[in-house]
């Protein structure tokens, strides 16, 4: 695993975590595959529909944030740790709440993007 700066990201990822931050949902779509898969918390939506419902309600509706923390290189895949902010219930969750953004790239699309909140981080 390679620690990475921010600017070294895909353009792809960087697009999408703007997406989140400028509160777009159209240029959110734009950088998933139509059959992209995502996992939220363990939780699988395949496809555009699903991952725009989710996110129409989980991102969007709770007007989600990202501020990177770090990023990584790691066989060919795109790990992004983020400081994660919004208008969702924070009860429970720690503070700050970093969440690692697991992405696989191909061409110009996120393919596969896995969130979890991790309890301890291996690097």
């Amino acid at each position: 695993m390679q620690k990475i700066s921010v600017d070294a990201l895909p353009r792809v990822v960087l697009d999408h975590i703007a997406a989140h931050n400028n509160h777009d949902p159209d240029a959110f779509m734009a950088t998933l595959a139509p059959d992209a898969l995502v996992n939220d918390a363990k939780r699988e939506f395949l496809g555009h529909p699903a991952i725009r419902a989710w996110a129409e309600k989980e991102i969007f509706g709770d007007n989600v944030t990202l501020q990177i923390e770090s990023a990584f290189e790691h066989f060919g895949g795109t790990i992004v740790r983020c400081r994660v902010d919004g208008d969702f219930d924070k009860a429970k969750l720690p503070d700050p709440l970093i969440l690692t953004y697991y992405f696989a790239v191909q061409g110009s699309v996120i393919t596969q993007l896995i969130v979890l909140l991790n309890s301890q981080a291996a690097f």
